[in-house]
């Protein structure tokens, strides 16, 4: 059984979220002791509970010491099965985090799988379900037969409510899966966004004032730029906004195949304007955009898994704390070593 280190590296629940995912898919059993152990509130959230909760339910996994607070797990995974797994979150926690543990798992599994989730759709300390559409799943389509992911309602702090529907259909040939070859920039093509707010914020014209300040901010690139705005029905109120830059490797068509798309986000809190959301957001994409890496900072630590079952390399912004963990992470699990150039910020499995 491989015993894992719960506090390595930023000390959060990377670790466990990666370790939950790499077991089920290799059938490695593991055992993490100290998690979260230096955090204010050291052990296991809520949100690790329910990854580990409907991966029980995935792969009949036996499991000990999953209650909250609790610094210790082991974790003993059985077969993946498809089938439709519905969890309910609760609260406003993200949905996006427990798919860090979810979704991989599923493209190893012989039967489509299904995942009906309640939670956050945008919130603190986590990529926006935006995120996940725009930027996340057009890389990891070419891993799977199908992916298709629908928002049915969005949910923000605190309340949540927010609802996703997801479809996985694997890929029972995993010779057909081509590594990642995301290195080059190229040229930028267009932005496109979504700025999103629940109804009760329409009379104010916060999602057109997002848009509209990102959009002014952007304009400097002689692009076309395509940022939508939403409104929503939602148990509480909130904004946020995703943007998405796609770059052309001819400098004529997007390769639909190994697609460049940089993404930033913002989101919107009481008490901060619409404009200040929008400038964020559109600030945040001329960052990565002036990196001329081929990867956000972002995506890179949600690929990181990904790069490690399928291989290949990347180019990224920023190789940030929860990258390095979710690195070490899987070379727990994984016979294979990643090649890391700090100095021109490629990441490489082969």
């Amino acid at each position: 059984m491989l015993k894992i280190d719960g506090n390595y590296g930023e000390g959060g629940g990377q670790v466990i979220r990666t370790a939950l995912a790499l077991s089920t898919i290799t059938g490695k059993a593991f055992e993490a002791k100290d998690i979260r152990k230096g955090r204010e509130e050291p052990g296991l959230k809520a949100q690790h509970l329910f990854c580990i909760k409907a991966l029980q339910e995935l792969c009949n996994a036996k499991v000990e010491g999953a209650f909250l607070g609790s610094e210790y797990l082991m974790f003993v995974p059985g077969e993946i099965k498809g089938q439709t797994i519905s969890i309910n979150i609760g609260t406003a926690g993200s949905i996006s985090l427990l798919l860090q543990s979810l979704l991989l798992p599923c493209f190893f599994s012989k039967e489509k799988v299904r995942l009906k989730i309640t939670g956050g759709t945008a919130g603190k300390w986590a990529m926006p379900t935006e995120f996940l559409q725009l930027m996340l799943i057009p890389q990891i389509r070419r891993f799977c037969s199908e992916i298709k992911m629908t928002v049915e309602r969005r949910g923000y702090y605190p309340s949540g409510g927010g609802k996703i529907d997801l479809l996985i259909k694997p890929l029972l040939d995993k010779s057909l899966a081509k590594p990642f070859e995301l290195v080059e920039q190229g040229t930028l093509m267009h932005i496109k966004g979504i700025s999103h707010a629940s109804k009760e914020l329409c009379h104010a014209e916060v999602a057109e004032r997002q848009a509209r300040t990102a959009k002014s901010i952007l304009s400097k690139l002689n692009v076309p730029i395509n940022i939508q705005a939403e409104y929503a029905d939602t148990e509480c109120a909130g904004s946020g906004i995703t943007l998405a830059a796609y770059f052309s490797k001819d400098g004529k068509e997007i390769d639909a195949q190994q697609p460049i798309i940089l993404g930033a986000d913002a989101l919107g809190e009481k008490s901060k304007r619409a404009e200040e959301v929008g400038k964020e957001a559109a600030d945040k994409m001329l960052k990565e955009i002036e990196s001329r890496a081929a990867v956000d900072s972002h995506s890179a630590d949600n690929l990181i898994p990904f790069l490690a079952m399928f291989g290949g390399r990347i180019k990224v912004s920023e190789i940030t704390e929860h990258t390095k963990t979710n690195i070490w992470t899987c070379e727990q699990f994984l016979e294979k070593k990643f090649e890391v150039d700090e100095n021109e910020k490629i990441i490489k499995v082969s």
